[in-house]
């Protein structure tokens, strides 16, 4: 034992007096591994010490991963990819000076990088990439002067790039990609004469793109890529003559593609897609013999696309998709006969699909959809034998389907939807056995579906809804065992639906509504387990409902409504969990409503209506607490409504008139606080209407309690309903008075209280005094100014009385009455002359308004004297181009008058061609518009003289909180009218066109009705010719397109931009900046889920169903409006005329509605 002991102590010993570079090579390697969090025997077994107490074994020259010089110093440490988790703080780099290659590469380090590191003088390879190491990337980095390769990528290293680096002068390979770095790249990183390679991509840096990056001529890689970098692309990359892959993807990047690109002739990818680049594409482009990947997209690249990129006969992949591309696609494109994919897809292209796409024999993908393409699709495309998808839906192509696309036997994907495209579907079709998904919906195409499309046995989705197909679908389409999405809707197919679908067990999706389908509902949907929607409505199906359907566990949507079925419901039903719509309305069904209804507790829409059901309303529908929409009307319904109504919270329609309901109506129907349409007509509840029902303040669509056994008297809490739309009482029982309290409900459109015995005053408000006396009829004894009703308070008598004027009184004051007109007369020709001349001159002082047709001096002493020499009393606004003041002018007429700042160039006040311009302006007319009555030029003052408006403008009264809540629902809809009136004047009927260019909410004025008025016509021009171009950019920050920005070219679609986001907040109450932001967002995909009614004002009550129908449609354009290309934004007349068209709205689609769909026009 004794022996032992002192063995290991002379050991020891020997290691502290006898240090030598292998020594403490050893020992810093063993500290180090000892450190490691994960070390065992099994980790780096060979690094160890010897039982031998010979000197050599201490060496680690024999361990794995070391490799040692002549010496015997270690020169090279490779240990990656070992899984070593830990931190380099107890790496002793300095007992290393001869290390040349330090590789630690692809293991679990975290922790920093130590700055001693930077003492390895001789290293020439530093690889620490693929760890997770995290701090910033030390100056000291720059010390290492022999540095030939940098790999530090795939880490969480913060901070900045050291400027430092810029003098490893041997560097050829720099990776730091894929980590955390931010700020700008160094202009130091130029002085690296030697880099070959250079990846700084994957980061959060920003700034510019130095241009000394131009100097290094040696560089075949520059990646750049996913930082936020912004600024132009310098012209200095062109100097980069031995460049192979340049990739500045997915940055912010602005300005226009350099055409000294076009110098990079070894250049065989160039990836600038995702940026904000505009401009046109270089025709030089076309010089880049080499190229193999050409991307461009998404971006805001305009103009047409260079015929000369047919010169790139090595291209394989061509994407230009995403841009604002005009013209045809160039002939020269099917030159390049290497080309596998090209997407042009999203832009504005025109003209023809070019027959030369033929020639691209190794094309596998042709992406030319939402475009403008016109004409018909070649039959060339028919030779692309290679092709594996094919998208040219949403454009504008007629003819037929070309036959010879039956020859694409590699063919995948089939997108023709959205076209003008007539004839039948060709029979070849059924060759493309490897098709997987198939969609030629919204066509022109007629005829039958060829039987052969039973052959395309992967088939996926077919879609062939929005055509004219006749004739019945074939049986074989149901051995289409692959279908998920199976659309046949909006036809007119005939005949029996395929008895054998879903035979695969895969169909989710399955629509044949809106046909003439006959016959029963296919047997093989009754055990279709994978279905999530079905739509069969509008059909003339018929099937006994009780065992047609089975038990569907994925099932969110049915609908069955307006067909032949008949039976009685099944209990199944209850056990489809996750159903949320279902309606079987207006078909043959009978017995009673199942109490297992109860367990489809996500219900949020169910319709039972029209049918012959009995027996009573189960209470346990009333544990759905999700409902919002329940239809039991035109039935034959009996008992009372469960009191148990309370319970559906969310419930905002309830219609189950036409029954044969009985006993009071329940008063708690009150703690239903969403409701918006409440028909309970056409039965026989009887007692007093509840005092509750007007608790319901929500309630602004309809009331209905006609044709019951009510009777008392109306509560005056009715009043309260001060949204409400249509209220109709009739045929019922009730007496007495109509309360006062009606007199404040000014949002009615039609009422009824007919077949009652009330009497006394009708109310004297709008919506009373506009009924026929259909409304009052058979009643007691009301009155009123109604044609048909008594006056109040008069009798026959007594108006007989009153009109009986004596004649002999009426003509002594008829001859009184002629001897006073013959002397005024006279008068009046005696002083005729006089007047005249004394009018010509008031004429001139009065005219306040036509001054460049008179002197205006008058004018100007008048508004001075008006506005207190423009005292800020009577000032009310202040913008970017003036003061506006409140002037009341002597004649008590009241005017706003807007003082211009002095420009220093000769378009400002005063000078001839503003002047033209506001004359032109002045002859603006206009509901819709504020009047604009002159311009007066002075040496001290220049202003212009408008109509003013009581409210203000519209800002302020969205901003207040007092203010909004009088901006109910339909005068935000009128208010949105209005100005696409004012707009559509502008743009289509004015001659030349105007365009604002400063739309926002502070230039819409409100008069005392809040009836909208453009204003501010202080940016505003002529579109002539000559005036489309400005060198400064106006408008107001939130409002303005964004291609105004780069273009500096105002267009009516700059208009277009600036309406769609003052649209939308009227509808919001804000302005939408963060919201539009939001939705534009890669980074917020959520945004695009959120639902319409969601984001409405919530300082209103929820809009009614004829608000909603309009809120609709009005958001629709709004969005079409902010569309990023201004090409596809619509016309002001197309949004003025689409306004003024009634469309009629389900409610349960207006609840369903997001932004995501309205954005990118799914509706």
């Amino acid at each position: 034992m004794f022996s032992l002991y002192s063995y290991l102590l002379l050991l020891v010993l020997a290691l502290n007096t006898s240090p030598n570079f292998g020594n403490m090579e050893t020992e810093a390697l063993l500290k180090w591994k000892a450190s490691l969090l994960n070390h065992s025997p099994s980790l780096l077994p060979t690094w160890t010490i010897s039982n031998s107490f010979n000197n050599t074994t201490i060496s680690p020259c024999t361990w794995s991963g070391i490799s040692c010089n002549n010496a015997g110093n270690v020169v090279k440490l490779n240990v990656s990819s070992l899984g070593l988790l830990g931190t380099l703080l107890n790496f002793k780099f300095s007992s290393f000076p001869n290390l040349t290659t330090l590789d630690l590469s692809s293991n679990a380090l975290f922790g920093t990088i130590p700055a001693s590191l930077g003492n390895l003088s001789d290293l020439t390879t530093l690889y620490l990439y693929e760890n997770q190491l995290s701090g910033s990337i030390l100056p000291e980095i720059g010390n290492l002067k022999s540095l030939k390769s940098l790999e530090l990528y795939t880490n969480t290293l913060t901070g900045s790039i050291p400027a430092s680096l810029g003098n490893l002068s041997d560097l050829t390979t720099l990776y730091l990609y894929e980590n955390q770095l931010s700020g700008s790249i160094p202009p130091e990183i130029g002085n690296l004469k030697s880099l070959d390679d250079l990846d700084l991509s994957n980061n959060n840096l920003s700034g510019t793109i130095p241009a000394c990056l131009g100097n290094l001529s040696d560089l075949t890689t520059l990646y750049l890529y996913e930082n936020q970098l912004s600024g132009s692309i310098p012209p200095e990359i062109g100097n980069l003559r031995s460049l192979e892959s340049l990739a500045l993807y997915n940055n912010t990047l602005t300005g226009s593609i350099l055409a000294s690109l076009g110098n990079l002739r070894d250049l065989t990818y160039l990836y600038l897609y995702e940026n904000q680049l505009s401009g046109s594409i270089p025709p030089k482009i076309g010089n880049l013999k080499s190229l193999v990947d050409l991307q461009l997209c998404y971006n805001s690249l305009s103009g047409t696309i260079p015929a000369s990129l047919g010169n790139l006969s090595d291209l394989t992949t061509l994407y230009l998709n995403e841009n604002q591309l005009s013209g045809s696609i160039p002939q020269e494109i099917g030159n390049l006969k290497s080309l596998e994919s090209l997407a042009l897809y999203n832009n504005a292209l025109s003209g023809s699909i070019p027959a030369s796409l033929g020639n691209l024999s190794d094309l596998t993908t042709l992406y030319l959809y939402n475009n403008h393409l016109s004409g018909s699709i070649p039959p060339e495309i028919g030779n692309l034998k290679s092709l594996v998808g094919l998208t040219i839906d949403t454009n504008n192509l007629s003819g037929t389907i070309p036959a010879s696309l039956g020859n694409l036997s590699d063919l995948t994907t089939l997108y023709l939807y959205e076209n003008q495209l007539s004839g039948s579907i060709p029979t070849k079709i059924g060759n493309l056995k490897s098709l997987v998904d198939l969609e030629l919906d919204i066509n022109n195409l007629t005829g039958s579906i060829p039987a052969s499309l039973g052959n395309l046995s992967k088939l996926t989705f077919l879609l062939l809804f929005g055509n004219y197909l006749t004739g019945s679908i074939p049986p074989h389409i149901g051995n289409l065992t692959n279908l998920k999405s199976l659309h046949f809707f909006n036809n007119s197919f005939s005949g029996y639906l395929p008895q054998n679908l879903c035979r695969g067990g895969s169909l989710e999706l399955f629509s044949a509504a809106f046909n003439n389908f006959t016959g029963p509902i296919p047997k093989g949907l009754k055990n279709c387990s994978s279905l999530v929607r079905v739509r069969l409505e509008r059909n003339q199906l018929a099937d006994n409902i009780s065992e047609a359907f089975g038990v569907y566990p994925k099932l969110d949507y049915m609908d069955l409504s307006e067909n032949n079925l008949y039976g009685e419901l099944s209990r199944t039903w209850g056990e489809c969990h996750n159903l949320t719509y279902l309606s079987l309305s207006s078909n043959n069904i009978s017995g009673s409503i199942p109490p297992e209804f109860r367990e489809s507790t996500q219900l949020r829409q169910l319709d039972l209506s029209d049918n012959h059901l009995i027996g009573e309303i189960p209470k346990e529908l009333m544990k759905l607490n999700f409902l919002i929409y329940l239809n039991l009307s035109h039935n034959e319904l009996s008992g009372e409504l469960p009191r148990e109504i309370g319970s559906l919270s969310e419930l905002d329609h309830l219609d189950i008139s036409s029954n044969n309901l009985s006993g009071p109506v329940p008063k708690e129907v009150e703690i239903c606080s969403k409701l918006l349409y409440l028909n309970l007509g056409n039965n026989r509840f009887n007692g007093s209407i509840p005092t509750q029902i007007g608790d319901h303040i929500s309630l602004n669509i309809l009331l209905d309690l006609s044709h019951n056994e009510l009777t008392g008297g109306i509560p005056s809490e009715i009043g309260s309903l001060q949204n409400l739309e249509n209220l109709n009482l009739s045929h019922n029982m009730l007496f007495d008075h109509i309360p006062s309290s009606f007199e404040e409900m000014e949002s009615l459109l039609s009422i009824d209280v007919s077949y009652n015995q009330l009497e006394g005053r009708i109310p004297t408000n709008k919506a009373f005094q506009n009924l026929s006396f259909d409304a009052f009829k058979n009643n007691k004894d009301l009155c009123g100014n109604v044609s048909g009703l008594q006056a109040c308070g008069t009798s026959k008598s007594n108006a007989t009385d009153k009109n009986k004027v004596p004649i002999i009184i009426i003509l002594p004051l008829l001859g009184v009455l002629f001897l006073i007109l013959a002397s005024a007369g006279v008068f009046f020709i005696f002083y005729r002359k006089k007047m005249d001349v004394k009018e010509d001159q008031e004429e001139i002082q009065n005219d306040l308004f036509c001054v460049w047709n008179y002197d205006g001096n008058i004018v100007y002493e008048d508004i001075i004297e008006a506005t207190e020499n423009f005292s800020p009393g009577h000032c009310i606004g202040t913008g970017g181009y003036g003061s506006v003041y409140k002037a009341e002018l002597s004649t008590g007429q009241v005017v706003a008058v807007k003082k211009l700042h002095p420009l220093e160039d000769c378009s400002g006040p005063g000078s001839k061609a503003f002047l033209d311009e506001i004359s032109a302006l002045s002859e603006v007319r206009h509901r819709n518009i504020v009047r604009l009555y002159g311009f007066c030029s002075h040496a001290r003052h220049s202003f212009i003289i408008s109509e003013y408006l009581e409210r203000g403008n519209l800002s302020k009264v969205l901003s207040n909180i007092e203010e909004a809540v009088k901006l109910d629902w339909v005068r935000r809809v009128n208010i949105v009218k209005g100005v696409a009136n004012a707009f559509s004047y502008l743009h289509h009927d004015c001659s030349p066109p105007i365009v604002h260019r400063d739309i926002s909410s502070s230039n819409i004025l409100l008069d005392l009705e809040y009836e909208a008025r453009v204003s501010d016509f202080g940016t505003a021009r002529l579109l002539k010719p000559d005036s489309s171009n400005w060198t400064e950019l106006a408008g107001t920050y939130g409002y303005v397109a964004p291609e105004l920005a780069y273009t500096m070219k105002v267009t009516e679609k700059c208009d277009m931009y600036s309406f769609g986001v003052l649209t939308l907040e009227v509808l919001i109450g804000i302005h939408p900046g963060e919201l539009i932001s939001s939705l534009t967002s890669s980074s917020s995909p959520t945004s695009q889920n959120v639902l319409l009614k969601d984001i409405l004002d919530g300082c209103l009550s929820p809009p009614t169903l004829h608000a909603s129908h309009e809120l609709f449609i009005i958001a629709k354009l709004a969005f079409s409006c902010l569309d990023a290309n201004p090409e596809s934004r619509p016309t002001m007349k197309h949004v003025s005329q689409e306004l003024s068209k009634a469309k009629a709205l389900d409610l349960d689609v207006f609840h369903t509605i997001t932004l995501g769909q309205l954005m990118h026009r799914e509706i």
